[in-house]
């Protein structure tokens, strides 16, 4: 209730006695109408359904579940009576943060204005990192380099690794050298029209297709 009200709900009570009914339930209206006058003598103004509803099950009274239902109104009037002739709930203590005790320990006013502000850098830093992690989703894939995908018949993916992954930078340096005009050159030897490796009388020093394949190995 947002109010207070000076009627006392002895009178509330009252009047939905006076409604007759089951003698369980006049029992335990009335049982109810004890358990909160003894709320309001603690000087509480606590009567939410959640915590007279646990009042009320720690006592015997009733489950603190059965307040919702709709054949309980009247011992949610019995209780809203209570609230309204208590007044208002009396505000929770704001929580003071643990970094502004802290701060209320430094004297020198410049200081602390200073650690007020990198402290206020970081709560901000640290949201933004929260963020960052709550929508970051990282894949790793950890097939080797060079590797394909491929689909088999039944639609299972099959992670195919190509030959030129196989080798190594110092491997794959040295069958591109060994097929390099220069290099050829330097050693009186050149490629063919076919790819293969003859030298300066024409003879074949590696058959036709040599050169092809080793381009093929390396992806070229």
């Amino acid at each position: 209730m947002s109010g207070k009200t000076d009627i006392h709900p002895n009178a509330t009570l009252e009047a939905l006695l006076t409604k007759g009914g089951r003698s369980n339930r006049r029992a335990n209206l009335t049982k109810m109408h004890e358990l909160c006058r003894k709320q309001h003598e603690t000087c509480s103004r606590e009567f939410s359904l959640p915590s007279i509803g646990r009042l009320a099950e720690a006592e015997g009274i009733m489950k603190g579940r059965v307040l919702y239902n709709a054949q309980s109104a009247d011992y949610r009037m019995l209780i809203e009576s209570w609230a309204a002739y208590s007044g208002p709930p009396t505000p929770k203590p704001q929580k003071t943060l643990a970094s502004h005790e802290y701060l209320m320990r430094i004297d020198d006013p410049a200081i602390r204005s200073i650690m007020q502000t990198i402290i206020a850098e970081r709560d901000r830093l640290r949201a933004q990192l929260n963020v960052l992690k709550a929508n970051a989703q990282v894949t790793a894939d950890r097939r080797p380099l060079g590797a394909k995908v491929a689909f088999g018949s039944d639609s299972q993916s099959v992670t195919v690794l190509a030959l030129s992954a196989q080798l190594t930078p110092s491997e794959r340096e040295a069958l591109k050298k060994a097929v390099s005009a220069e290099y050829l050159e330097e050693r009186g030897l050149r490629e063919g029209s076919h790819g293969e490796i003859v030298n300066e009388r024409g003879r074949p020093m590696f058959e036709v297709g040599f050169a092809r394949a080793i381009r093929k190995v390396l992806g070229d």
